[in-house]
């Protein structure tokens, strides 16, 4: 059982994504990194044509909550903004920013790593009650994990564009394509 994870497309279904970066390290955890993430998903959505229902951008992993693309699949997708960001973006981080194994690039005794994690996870959401439960994960995640007192404090997240209507880097589509 060398591959057990079936992914599921062509059903039109919502696909909530969670990718981690490289052995969870906070590869984006700085707000320039965050910012460049929004704006690179936002290019990808409209390459690929697909709907984003909701996002949050963590330090170590991000969620995404999309719909099927009309050209190519959400594994296209997921390939190619990891990609894209991970060219942007360099692969490192300082000691005291993790407990990990520090990761510091073009220092001796330090080495270069990937940027994320090969897979990625993937759920089918083919109710409006599992939309709404995956926005609200989402959306809490900075708070459960006390990065920010409220989820309204997290400007990476679709949050503030759902109760606000505020505008951010990347905003989500009001209806699916």
């Amino acid at each position: 059982m060398k591959n057990p994870l079936e992914r599921r497309y062509g059903q039109h279904h919502l696909h909530f994504i969670t990718c981690s970066c490289y052995r969870r390290l906070p590869l984006l955890g700085s707000p320039r990194k965050r910012d460049l993430f929004l704006k690179v998903l936002d290019e990808v959505r409209t390459s690929y044509n697909f709907s984003l229902a909701g996002y949050v951008v963590m330090p170590e992993h991000i969620h995404l909550l999309i719909s099927e693309p009309k050209l190519g699949t959400p594994s296209t997708v997921m390939q190619v903004l990891k990609q894209r960001v991970s060219r942007l973006l360099p692969r490192t981080v300082r000691r005291r920013d993790t407990n990990q194994l520090a990761l510091l690039k073009n220092e001796p005794g330090k080495e270069l790593c990937s940027f994320w994690q090969r897979r990625f996870y993937d759920f089918n959401v083919w109710t409006k009650k599992k939309h709404i439960e995956k926005l609200h994960y989402m959306h809490m995640n900075p708070v459960k994990r006390g990065l920010v007192s409220a989820p309204q404090l997290w400007k990476w997240s679709s949050y503030c564009f759902y109760q606000y209507g505020e505008s951010s880097l990347c905003n989500p589509d009001r209806e699916r394509r």
